[in-house]
């Protein structure tokens, strides 16, 4: 069976509000970890890349 085998006879609220809604109840909480993850790996390599820019900076200066 196809995905619009299954959905064609619904009203579309059904389809555009009731199923995503219903997907968000069930794995928010996954969805929003995941989420705070990629967000917290995206911060420190950002942290990272900052500090290594500053070190190189630090060392260029004092060296020359």
């Amino acid at each position: 069976m196809t995905t619009k085998g299954i959905f064609q006879g619904l009203p579309w609220w059904v389809t555009w509000i009731a199923i995503p809604v219903l997907v968000l109840a069930v794995f928010g909480g996954l969805i929003m970890s995941v989420v705070g993850f990629v967000v917290s790996l995206v911060f420190k390599a950002l942290l990272l890349v900052v500090l290594i820019a500053g070190l190189i900076y630090v060392v260029r200066k004092f060296t020359s």
